[in-house]
């Protein structure tokens, strides 16, 4: 049995569920922000919001780095310039996660103050990341 390509696996699959996750709850946001407060639909949208980021975006995601590292150091040895733009842009995924959830709280106090039209634009902006890092990793350009 190769641990390494268990640790692969795993990092695959755990990436998949939470840039699934990244690309939903934003377009929850935009719904929610077409709601507005007090409404029952917002109340629905709440409980999705919390459900989606603390049962599968904020575990996979936590899955996902520590598959990733694991890898970056036991297969790669932290070399090659794609490695250090592939972790630098997962820091941005990282830090995107992270105002994505304080987003969350806001939507769940009824003090979300951003349009519809901001969701919809920032749920393109984890696709743009992942579509690099992917291309890092497959090609490897430097």
């Amino acid at each position: 049995m190769d641990i390494d390509l268990w640790a692969k696996a795993l990092h695959i699959l755990s990436v998949i569920a939470w840039m699934a996750a990244m690309l939903y709850l934003p377009r929850l946001y935009v719904y929610h922000a077409e709601a507005g407060p007090g409404t029952p639909q917002s109340e629905t949208f709440k409980i999705m919001e919390r459900r989606l980021l603390r049962g599968i975006m904020n575990p996979a995601m936590i899955a996902t780095w520590i598959l990733g590292l694991y890898l970056a150091w036991h297969v790669y040895g932290f070399q090659g310039g794609w490695l250090h733009a592939k972790i630098g842009l997962v820091v941005v995924m990282s830090a995107l996660h992270g105002y994505y959830a304080g987003a969350r709280r806001k939507f769940a106090e009824d003090r979300n103050a951003k349009s519809a039209r901001h969701w919809r634009i920032m749920n393109e902006v984890p696709a743009l990341i992942l579509v690099i890092i992917v291309v890092l990793v497959v090609v490897k350009p430097f």
